[in-house]
């Protein structure tokens, strides 16, 4: 406990505002993304890291993870892997249906001014969003806590994290099965979907909630549409 309590402070004085940190019987330590990372993370998933990170070039890759939250690459300078065709992932639809359904949902609260985006027609699938407002999205309450509580919107924040530190770890990339995890990301949006509503009542008497709901359906969309067609080869629709 001693030695975990000393390593502990070392790192709470580098990156105290990162992680949260505790130590646990016999000497572990548990490690916590504070809820502003989290929020700035969602954010960059969301809109990239703005027009200069756009302007950077196609070939310059630019990592994302909770310690340096930057935009996914837009096109990897590493040869691809090996992909599967559409017909060998036969429920491969559900993603693509996935990635679509977040574009028409997102498309659906500008249009009835929810939100206010630069480019509300693209003609092809946004590798980000442009929001003009609210922006930046309200993903903490007053009090500095993340807004997305419940269990579904932190199991999609979850999958959301687990899929991006599998696109930027070398030493995983190659191993892993993107079908499976590209299914289990649209599982978990399909779920968030089913219980997390953004119209309706959360719309008249939560706005900064749906706001924010909003914001976790253009990041989940970013995150599908980079695995669809960077890691399995195939389109990813904007509306079906």
């Amino acid at each position: 406990m001693e030695l975990a309590s000393a390593i502990a402070s070392d790192i709470s004085g580098i990156c105290g505002d990162v992680f949260s940190v505790q130590i646990v019987p016999p000497g572990l330590i548990h490690f916590e993304l504070t809820n502003s990372t989290l929020a700035t993370w969602l954010q960059s998933l969301v809109e990239g890291s703005g027009e200069e990170a756009r302007e950077q070039g196609a070939q310059e890759k630019i990592p994302l993870c909770p310690l340096h939250p930057a935009p996914l690459p837009l096109h990897s300078p590493l040869p691809p892997a090996p992909r599967p065709s559409a017909s060998s992932v036969p429920n491969l639809f559900s993603v693509q249906y996935a990635h679509a359904r977040c574009c028409s949902l997102v498309l659906l609260a500008h249009r009835e001014g929810l939100i206010k985006l630069r480019e509300p027609v693209p003609n092809t699938s946004p590798a980000f969003w442009s929001v003009i407002s609210p922006n930046p999205l309200p993903w903490l309450n007053g009090d500095g806590t993340l807004r997305l509580n419940h269990p579904d919107e932190r199991r999609l924040i979850s999958e959301l994290i687990q899929v991006v530190d599998n696109i930027e770890c070398p030493d995983v990339k190659g191993s892993v099965k993107w079908e499976k995890v590209a299914l289990s990301l649209s599982e978990a949006f399909e779920k968030f979907w089913c219980n997390c509503r953004i119209w309706g009542e959360v719309k008249i008497t939560s706005l900064e909630l749906a706001h924010a709901r909003l914001g976790l359906l253009m990041a989940t969309q970013s995150v599908l549409r980079f695995m669809l067609e960077e890691n399995l080869g195939v389109f990813a629709p904007l509306e079906l």
